[in-house]
């Protein structure tokens, strides 16, 4: 614990993150030798769970679906940070209201910024 308290927090994030790269580039490496390499036309086709392609296999899909899921993650994610500060309210005092308040106020700004995109459209 000395050690940690000796070094500085710039030396071990630096650390950290060169050993967290390393060990990156290592199973990469690692992957690449080892890996069989053999290549050839049927290999080379789109693979849709082991049904063979028919017909164009490069369609467009409708970005707003996706968009749609991504912004209600994000919702709902963020409403499972209210509980907490629910059930503490009374002890925070004013200060935990202004900092809801920031919160709420910044969620729904992204509400309504999405709404105005139009990507809450369905058509």
């Amino acid at each position: 614990m000395n050690l940690l308290c000796e070094i500085g927090n710039g030396v071990l994030s630096i650390t950290a993150t060169l050993t967290g790269l390393g060990l990156v580039f290592a199973a990469l490496l690692i992957a690449k030798l080892i890996s069989p390499k053999s290549y050839s036309v049927w290999k080379a086709e789109p693979y849709e769970c082991g049904i063979p392609t028919r017909g164009e296999s490069m369609i467009q899909f409708k970005a707003g679906y996706y968009i749609f899921a991504i912004l209600f993650l994000l919702f709902d994610v963020e409403v499972v940070f209210l509980y907490p500060w629910a059930t503490v309210m009374r002890s925070l005092g004013p200060q935990g209201i202004l900092c809801i308040g920031i919160f709420m106020f910044v969620l729904i700004m992204g509400l309504a910024y999405a709404w105005r995109k139009g990507a809450l459209k369905w058509d």
